[in-house]
């Protein structure tokens, strides 16, 4: 089985050749909106060729968050090392699929495609002497029922628990499926087990460079997803479905490699941590507030965000305990490594993955000395002690933390203008939208009442 690392890159010729000897006939051409929105072009294969040769147009405009009207013509570049069968399409006349970078007519590529952010991001570490930027996220979702109409309930399809096997986990049979498929199409599976919730599941898979991560968030989602459904269930990636119960976060795990040695790791600290692991921990805590609205986008991210649900709501970091923002997983060496906990997997993750490296580089470029790390339990702490320790929060709303993205030129830069104005627009708009509407919760409470 193939991993991270050893993934096939193909070529343009390769794929030629595997469409042909394969049987392929349709070709998606894949590509993500700036809310983290899965889009495709479909071809045949017989127009392939041309679409490697970067002449695929599309229209740009039909795309929520791209151009106007009059500035429509967009072309898809695919990326030859993303090709992949999908393994649950017909045998005879497969289906394969190629991410695509997009770009403008002149050849330049197009400021609004997230996938650019990402790249101009690791170039810049790449500038400060950094060759990789690893990835590895912990993407949580939750399994639904479907009525006879094959829409989505919230009723789950169980009541297990964290690490509960079959007969009680309904939803095994439905993740191994999952699970086969990912390999099949090349993923490196670590765990998959249920989660905390009823419902609730988490498919681990092998960390990579940040580009192939986010390029393979994506294909989990679109995977769990697909197989859910033949199963005859409805997967949501939706942070917080059901109120009382935990929602799903999508935890971060990053480090960097300098000199190909992992430049988290110093064996002579106290914690085995380097100057640059203590400093991108001060620039991730610096930013936290403002780059919240990329890594928890929706309404619904920041009801995830609530103390007492085990969610990270408070800007600290340890080494020892898992309520903090940030915490040190206890592997060292090549392995040394942060644990982001906030994210959720609604993020687009190109931009919630550039943003996270950019928070961390501000650390290290500006030398951003991280507060002392919180080894107590924050959930416990009243808010007089967790004033005395210096610990603030999170956003508590989307308002807040579009409000926190506003002020930031760091965002600005890492997401560039267009991008930045169009999802500040975006998600004031979304809240607007949610704030003015009245809800079943203020019926039940004051319609009788008043």
């Amino acid at each position: 089985m193939k991993g991270e690392y050893d993934m096939p890159k193909y070529s343009k010729e390769d794929v030629l050749r595997i469409v042909k000897e394969q049987d392929v006939k349709f070709i998606r051409l894949q590509f993500t909106d700036i809310f983290g929105m899965l889009k495709n072009v479909a071809i045949t294969s017989e127009q392939l060729e041309k679409a490697l040769d970067n002449k695929c147009m599309f229209d740009g405009s039909s795309i929520e968050g791209f151009v106007r009207i009059e500035e429509s013509d967009m072309y898809l570049r695919p990326d030859p090392s993303t090709f992949v069968i999908f393994p649950w399409r017909p045998q005879n006349g497969k289906v394969a699929r190629l991410i695509c970078d997009v770009y403008n007519p002149d050849g330049t590529p197009f400021e609004g495609d997230p996938r650019y952010v990402l790249k101009k991001a690791l170039k810049k570490a790449n500038d400060m002497g950094y060759e990789i930027f690893n990835v590895g996220p912990e993407c949580e979702f939750f399994l639904f029922l479907t009525d006879n109409e094959g829409k989505p309930t919230t009723i789950t399809h169980d009541n297990a628990g964290y690490f509960d096997l079959g007969p009680v986990d309904l939803g095994e049979n439905a993740r191994r499926d999952m699970c086969l498929v990912l390999e099949e199409m090349g993923f490196e599976i670590e765990a998959s087990h249920h989660e905390v919730a009823p419902g609730q599941h988490e498919i681990d898979f092998k960390y990579g460079d940040a580009l192939t991560t986010a390029d393979n968030i994506m294909t989990f989602k679109l995977v769990v997803k697909t197989i859910a459904h033949r199963n005859g269930l409805h997967a949501t990636f939706m942070p917080k479905p059901i109120f009382g119960i935990n929602g799903s976060g999508m935890h971060t795990n990053v480090s960097l490699f300098k000199d190909g040695k992992n430049a988290f790791f110093d064996e002579k600290d106290p914690l085995q941590l380097s100057q640059e692991a203590y400093w991108f921990i001060g620039g991730l805590l610096k930013n936290m507030k403002s780059i919240a609205a990329i890594t928890n986008p929706i309404v619904n991210s920041y009801k995830r965000l609530v103390p007492g649900y085990e969610a990270p709501v408070y800007l600290a970091w340890s080494a020892r305990n898992r309520s903090p923002l940030i915490r040190i997983p206890a592997a060292r060496g090549e392995a040394t490594r942060l644990e982001l906990r906030c994210p959720d997997p609604s993020c687009n993750p190109y931009l919630a993955i550039a943003a996270v490296l950019s928070a961390g580089l501000d650390g290290i470029k500006n030398k951003i000395q991280p507060p002392p790390s919180t080894d107590k339990n924050i959930f416990e702490m009243t808010e007089e002690q967790r004033l005395e320790e210096g610990i603030d929060a999170l956003p508590g709303s989307l308002e807040e933390a579009v409000k926190e993205m506003k002020k930031s030129e760091l965002v600005r830069e890492v997401l560039g203008d267009h991008i930045f104005n169009k999802y500040i627009e975006a998600k004031s708009k979304e809240w607007d939208d949610y704030r003015t509407k009245i809800t079943k919760w203020e019926l039940d409470q004051y319609l009788t009442k008043y």
